[in-house]
């Protein structure tokens, strides 16, 4: 399982845009082949600030739906609403 966590800092006049293209594009990430959960969280102090975190089957899950014309054509309309680079994450989850 992987665990992709992104962090973006969006212009806060455009954090309400923001959403609304999560919003329109939720369904169709989180039924991506190989998508097993999504979910978006902002920070409590700087609603600015958030947090896409995903679950994936595997790096080729992850890596397909990143080739994808769906993630191309959602990341080429939130770009712009960035205030700051984000920074992204993958990890794989431990069991103990």
């Amino acid at each position: 399982m992987i665990i992709r966590i992104v962090r973006l800092t969006i212009q806060p006049s455009k954090v309400e845009e923001f959403k609304s293209y999560f919003s329109d594009s939720y369904s169709k990430i989180s039924s991506f082949e190989g998508c097993t959960f999504l979910a978006l969280y902002h920070n409590v102090d700087f609603p600015n600030i958030l947090i896409t975190y995903s679950k994936w089957k595997s790096v080729e899950s992850l890596e397909n739906y990143r080739v994808s014309e769906l993630f191309i054509s959602t990341w080429k309309k939130v770009k712009p609403l960035f205030s700051d680079s984000p920074s992204a994450f993958s990890m794989e989850e431990e069991y103990f």
